[in-house]
Order: structure tokens, then C-alpha cells, then sequence
């Protein structure tokens, strides 16, 4: 691959549990990360993280408190931080690696935040209409309002002013209305009850069914698991994992030893 960065860091070296790999270094797939190495300030956070997902797959990264999930999920979106200091980022044959965070997401690069970051002031349909100002645009208001009739309910509502479940189908729905190509979610279900759980993970299958590709961060690790084809665990900022989410879930010593479950 062509257009690395500046070489800085080194991966750290953890146990790899996986028997079948499917690393960036030596697959093409439809979106690669590889050997990507990103710092917040002086402190290394992402150190040396590879993977493959293929085009409509589900992908679950997964790790401890602290094991650079975010980082990783922020860096990948091409954020400001954590900077990228070395490795390549590739979707649908584009490079993202070089570019910002804007230029990524004109290239189908989606990110729902922790904190879902929806507008104060602004309407549920007015937070949609926003996202669609910029070209390429995606689905329809009435696409998104047939996924979530909830939306629909109270679209001339402050969006700030959502439960905590209805917030973060706005923020999903808000990624959907540009184009995308990969969607990544932080933590989705944090704080939510088991019910609005199974409604976001019936949607989540749902874009899957469109071809979309998602990446999603979450400590609810028996959760995502089940949603997901394919896992990668970080420890400390490197993977020591990369394989089917059935394997982990069969496999107790990989799960007490990083994700203590």
C-alpha cells in the first residue's frame, strides 16, 4: 500500500488467540486499517492496530476500560485527536489516512460519538435537514422516518430534549441521511434499557441488509457479540484478537483474561 504517514511507535506485541487472521497486512477488504499508530499528546494510545471488515459486515471492537476503543474509532474518522502518526486507512479502494475528518466523511466515513453530540435549539428534523446541506446525501427524511416512527412522532421536537434511546436513534439517523459506507458507533447502548437495545440492534441489522459496513464500540461486550460477525479486541492499544464474534463468545479464557466476562 502506498501513502503511509510518518513512521513513528511500534506495535505492541500481545497474544494472538485468532486461528483464522484476516489482517489488513494481508487481505484486501473492503475497509483496511493498518499498523495504524495514533498519540494524544505524548501519551501512545492506538499502537500498531490492524483489520479487515468486508463490505455489509458487522464488526465489534471490542476491550477493557482504557484499551484505546475510541481512540481507535476517533482516528479512524480522521478527528484532530488523537493525531496519526503512521499507518493507512482504506475504503472502497479510497485512501482516508491523508485526509480530514470532513474529506473522510464526503468519502462515506459516518461517526456516532458517546455523547451523540445532537444540537441544542434545533428540531429533530431540523438536526436531520442539517446533515443533508452538504452533498452526497443520503436517505430520505421518509426512509428514516419508516425506520424510526418515532422520529417521525416528535420530529418538531427539540432533539436535546429525546430520551436517552430516542437521542441515539436521532444520531444514527442523522448518519444515514448523508451517504455512507461505514458507519461507526460508540458505545450505543450505554445507558439504555434492554428493550431500546433490542430496537437499536433491529435497526443496526436492518442497514446491515442495505450493504452498509458498521464498526461498533461497546462494553456491553455479550451484546455486540451477538449483533456482530466479526470481532477485534484491543488490549492497550494493540489487537490481540481478530476473528468470528462466535469464537469469542465460546471462548472463556479469551473473555476473562480482556474482556472480564
Amino acid at each position: 500500500m502506498a501513502d503511509t504517514l510518518l513512521t513513528e511507535g511500534s506495535a505492541a506485541k500481545g497474544k494472538d488467540f485468532s486461528k483464522n487472521r484476516n489482517h489488513a497486512a494481508t487481505a484486501p477488504a473492503y475497509f483496511s486499517v493498518w499498523d495504524l499508530h495514533a498519540y494524544y499528546g505524548e501519551s501512545y494510545i492506538v499502537q500498531g492496530v490492524s483489520f479487515n471488515v468486508h463490505e455489509g459486515e458487522i464488526l465489534a471492537l471490542l476491550g477493557r476500560n482504557g484499551a484505546g476503543k475510541t481512540s481507535t474509532l476517533r482516528a479512524i474518522a480522521r478527528m484532530d485527536e488523537p493525531m496519526v502518526t503512521h499507518g493507512e486507512i482504506w475504503l472502497d479502494h479510497q485512501h482516508l489516512h491523508d485526509r480530514k475528518s470532513y474529506e473522510a466523511a464526503q468519502l462515506g466515513m459516518a461517526l456516532v460519538p458517546e455523547d451523540r453530540c445532537i444540537i441544542q435549539g434545533l428540531t429533530v428534523e431540523e438536526n436531520l435537514q442539517l446533515a443533508q446541506i452538504v452533498e452526497p446525501v443520503g436517505w430520505s427524511l421518509e426512509r428514516v422516518y419508516e425506520l424510526f416512527p418515532r422520529l417521525k412522532e416528535r420530529r418538531k421536537q427539540e432533539g436535546t430534549t429525546l430520551s436517552g434511546g430516542e437521542q441515539q436513534m436521532l444520531a444514527i439517523a442523522r448518519a444515514l441521511v448523508r451517504d455512507i459506507k461505514v458507519l461507526l458507533l460508540d458505545e450505543p447502548y450505554e445507558g439504555l434499557a434492554p428493550v431500546i437495545v433490542d430496537e437499536i440492534e433491529k435497526t443496526l441489522n436492518i442497514i446491515k441488509e442495505q450493504g452498509i459496513t458498521t464498526v461498533i464500540v461497546e462494553q456491553n461486550a455479550v451484546r455486540a457479540l451477538q449483533l456482530a460477525d466479526r470481532a477485534v479486541i484491543l488490549d492497550t492499544g494493540s489487537v490481540v484478537y481478530d476473528g468470528t464474534a462466535n469464537e469469542v463468545l465460546e471462548n472463556e479464557a479469551l473473555r476473562n483474561e480482556y474482556l472480564a466476562i
